[in-house]
This record gives C-alpha cells, sequence and structure tokens, in this order.
C-alpha cells in the first residue's frame, strides 16, 4: 500500500460528499492515517459515530481541524467563509485546505481573506454527486469515474496541489485544472442550469390545479421521473450554489431563454428541418456521454 498522503484530514460537513471522501479513505487506509468527521449538525455526528467512517468525531469545528495537515471543507458554499473564519486561528502551519463546492469562484473569494500566513489554499470539485443527502446518503465508489476539477489560485505552491490531486486520483477520480471562472461557466451549463430547469418544471406541475396535479403525478413519464430525481436534491446547496454562481447562471439561462423561444417559434410555425436539427443535437451530446462514459 502507498504512503498516506497525510497525517491527519479533517472533513468538515459530513453530508453526502464528505462523508463519502471519509468513507473511501478509511477503506483505503493510503488517504490519511486518521480521519476527522465534524459538523454542525449533531444528528450528523452521532450518526457518523455509529456508522465509524471516521477515525475521530469531534463537535468543536476549531479542535477539529487542530494538529491537521489537510482540512477539506464539504458544507454549502455560502457558509464557507464563516467556517473558514473559525477555524483560522486553529489551523496549523503548513496545512491544507481545500473544498469540495460546486462554485469556485465565491470559495477562492471567501477563504483567501481569512487565509492564515504559510496555509494553503487548493479549491475542488468533486463532479459526483446524488439526489440523496446526509451522512447515510455516502458510498465510498461514489467517485470512481467521474471528473475532479482543482482550481488553485496563481502561485500555489505546486507540491500541495500534488497532494489534493493525489487524493481524488486515489477515489477513482480523474483530475482536471482549471481557472475558477472558466469552471463556473461550464458547471453553470453543465450542472445548475439543469437543476435550475427541474426545479422551475416540478414547481410549475405543483402550480396546476389539484386534479391536473394528481393526474401528472400519477402518469408521470420517465422524462419528468428524470426531472424530479434532479429537484429532490438538497435545498440549502442548490440556493447556496445559485446564489454564489449567480452571474454565469444568468448568462447560461439567457441562452437557454433564447433557445427555447425559438424551439417555441419552430413548433408554432411547423419549422419541421428547426425541430429535427434540435433533436438530432439532443442525440449526439448523449452519445458523447456515453462514449466518455459519463452517462
Amino acid at each position: 500500500m502507498a504512503e498516506p498522503i497525510f497525517r491527519r484530514l479533517c472533513i468538515i460537513g459530513i453530508g453526502l460528499i464528505g462523508s463519502s471522501v471519509a468513507r473511501v479513505a478509511k477503506a483505503r487506509g493510503d488517504i490519511a492515517d486518521v480521519v476527522v468527521a465534524t459538523d454542525a449538525n449533531a444528528e450528523h455526528l452521532e450518526r457518523a459515530r455509529e456508522l465509524g467512517f471516521a477515525d475521530v468525531v469531534e463537535a468543536d469545528t476549531g479542535a477539529a481541524v487542530e494538529a491537521c495537515d489537510a482540512v477539506m471543507l464539504s458544507v454549502p458554499v455560502g457558509a464557507i467563509g464563516a467556517v473558514m473564519q473559525r477555524i483560522a486561528p486553529h489551523l496549523a502551519p503548513g496545512c491544507i485546505v481545500t473544498d469540495t463546492g460546486s462554485t469556485k469562484g465565491s470559495v477562492i473569494r471567501d477563504i483567501l481573506p481569512h487565509l492564515p500566513a504559510g496555509v494553503h489554499l487548493v479549491p475542488g470539485h468533486p463532479m459526483a454527486g446524488t439526489e440523496f443527502s446526509g451522512p447515510d446518503a455516502g458510498f465510498a465508489e461514489l467517485f470512481q469515474g467521474r471528473f475532479c476539477i482543482l482550481t488553485p489560485p496563481e502561485g500555489t505552491d505546486p507540491a500541495t496541489v500534488k497532494k489534493v490531486a493525489e487524493i481524488w486520483r486515489r477515489a477513482g477520480s480523474t483530475v482536471e485544472f482549471m481557472d475558477a471562472a472558466t469552471h463556473d461557466k461550464v458547471v453553470a451549463i453543465v450542472s445548475h442550469l439543469p437543476h435550475l430547469i427541474a426545479f422551475t418544471i416540478c414547481s410549475t406541475a405543483d402550480d396546476l390545479a389539484q386534479e391536473t396535479r394528481e393526474a401528472v403525478l400519477k402518469y408521470a413519464a420517465s422524462g419528468f421521473r428524470d426531472f424530479t430525481r434532479i429537484a429532490a436534491s438538497d435545498v440549502d446547496m442548490w440556493r447556496d450554489v445559485f446564489l454564489n454562481n449567480r452571474e454565469a447562471v444568468l448568462e447560461m439561462l439567457a441562452r437557454f431563454t433564447e433557445d427555447s423561444q425559438a424551439f417555441g417559434r419552430a413548433i408554432r410555425w411547423g419549422q419541421r428541418e428547426y425541430i429535427e436539427d434540435r433533436i438530432r443535437r439532443g442525440r449526439k451530446i448523449r452519445r458523447g456521454l456515453i462514449e466518455r462514459k459519463q452517462a
């Protein structure tokens, strides 16, 4: 077995992603000698103790990060600044701080003002997840065959970037590097906009008259069911994603709105070729995902 990357890794936030990282670290044994878990939710802490996916479960966040050479923030992106401010006085010199948030510009913005001298920041985003949340939702195989994007700020020590990248490689992911602005635009179209559409479609269905809504639920086809799966995602996480990636989401929403209106006009005026082109392009994208084993 390879040498562990870290002596002591603290994971703050043990929902789906955080508890999955803890599980894979415990299962492999070569990510950290000691895995520490902490969470603001007392029920999550108790469940972590029962499930045993961490060596240490600590209620006090400051105490949890002490003597750690790596800290992973796996909390809603809107909470990252406050968490970072709380732990900053307790971080050891040379410690590496990373995260799992779905936005990167806001994470860098909110962490850097509180980052102590001698502590390193390597933001990350594992492109993996399910519609479930909480410590029971995690599993060690979550990151297998998925991408993890790292967005280290300019001037970050390459050795620290290498260590964070190795966490995700050992968890089964392919690591890619981007600047934060590019990352936020990419995820706005591949993740954030689809969630926005799913939440909206389900809200529209919920607003229908009672008898129609019951029929929608009774006769839901696979397309609608797929939207409801996405729409079942965590409320706090997705509220913060939309608010912290506002500009990129609104840009992609504007482009989508223009395209959907053009599609509507094609339906209204019977433009068969336009409709067929859009369907074919959808099929092309799906084939591309399948070929890349991302379906």
